[in-house]
């Protein structure tokens, strides 16, 4: 996932292009707003993350010529203007979401994948494997042979199926769900690796992260 990430202050721009990068994304850094404009006019990003109070070209300014140019990514704004009416500004402009500093990391990557799901075709198909899921009908088969799934099983293997290879966070699958239930979790985990069986696919178990979408072997 190519991720822009506009950010003038050196030292939080580092540790976030390496935290970005172990949670999977490919980081293309913007210290100025010129810089950020000129890279999300001319390259495809699957998602920025922009600050507001960019040196040169100011955040809002970026945004909204962006915008104007006809460029659809999803944006999420991370800065430290909290009041009200910034909010609403960076939404107006266009901005797809909004979070302020100080912040978590684990609630920033969580943000921009929910980001990323929203973004991607409603109707879109996957074929992977024995797994056949289409998004549009919300169907999933395994071999030819339809899945019962409940909602939450279908949102779970949604984003497993999204997110596979990479590792899927407990507090991703409580954000998709909509809910804190977290304590349920493993159930629908067990649940849907009974449900896979036949499929090239399984779900391992990665301690104290969460839950990764692999190939089995052949």
């Amino acid at each position: 996932m190519n991720l822009l990430l506009a950010e003038d202050d050196t030292l939080l721009a580092d540790a976030l292009q390496q935290q970005l990068m172990n949670a999977a994304f490919k980081v293309e850094w913007a210290e100025n707003g010129a810089v950020a404009e000129y890279l999300l006019r001319k390259q495809d990003f699957d998602v920025a993350v922009l600050d507001l109070g960019l040196p040169m070209v100011d955040g809002l300014t970026v945004l909204k010529r962006v915008r104007e140019a006809g460029r659809t990514l999803p944006i999420l704004v991370l800065t430290a203007l909290d009041a009200l009416e910034h909010r609403v500004a960076g939404l107006q402009a266009g901005a797809d979401d909004y979070l302020t500093k100080p912040f978590d990391f684990p609630e920033l990557e969580a943000r921009l994948h929910a980001l990323l799901r929203r973004s991607r075709p409603a109707g879109a198909a996957v074929q992977l494997r024995g797994l056949s899921l289409d998004r549009g009908a919300r169907r999933a088969s395994v071999a030819g042979q339809p899945l019962e799934l409940s909602p939450r099983e279908w949102t779970l293997l949604d984003l497993l199926l999204t997110e596979r290879d990479r590792v899927v966070t407990k507090a991703q699958i409580v954000e998709a769900w909509g809910v804190d239930e977290g304590g349920s979790i493993e159930v629908y985990i067990h649940r849907l690796r009974k449900k896979l069986e036949g499929s090239g696919l399984a779900v391992r178990t990665v301690r104290g992260l969460g839950y990764l979408l692999e190939a089995t072997a052949s």
